[in-house]
């Protein structure tokens, strides 16, 4: 004869609404961090564009042969586009692009900092990652 332990009702009840919790914590999660995705690609290509703009003028500025001869703001003068395009990626780095760009990785690192007290984790899409409970002795 085989005996089933079944929990009570109350406990029952309670391992229900901690998951339904979970579940409602993750599919916020999840959605926060898929609506950070179309602006942190559109950010990874602005990046992209003005450090493809500052090598090629870089490259332009260093091969012209008038660079060598005259004075660092004058050879700067002289490439208005590397001037711009440079001036450009440094005002993005200072307005915090480097931020933006993974910013989706970020809010991830920093949400498996506080579950990992709860035995938790999540990826980066934002799905939990439950870990067995410690077994104490």
């Amino acid at each position: 004869m085989k005996l089933q332990f079944t929990l009570p009702i109350a406990i029952q009840w309670n391992q229900s609404l901690y998951y339904a919790d979970l579940k409602a914590f993750e599919r916020r999660l999840t959605e926060y961090v898929s609506c950070l995705q179309p602006a942190t690609g559109r950010w990874r290509m602005i990046l992209i564009v003005i450090s493809v703009c500052t090598a090629t003028g870089a490259w332009n500025w260093l091969i012209d042969p008038d660079t060598q001869k005259v004075s660092f703001f004058s050879s700067l003068w002289n490439h208005p586009f590397f001037t711009i395009s440079c001036i450009t990626l440094i005002a993005l780095f200072f307005a915090g692009i480097h931020k933006r760009v993974v910013a989706p990785s970020i809010i991830a690192a920093r949400c498996r900092t506080v579950l990992a007290e709860y035995n938790m984790s999540c990826d980066d899409t934002g799905k939990l990652i439950l870990k067995p409970r410690p077994h104490i002795q």
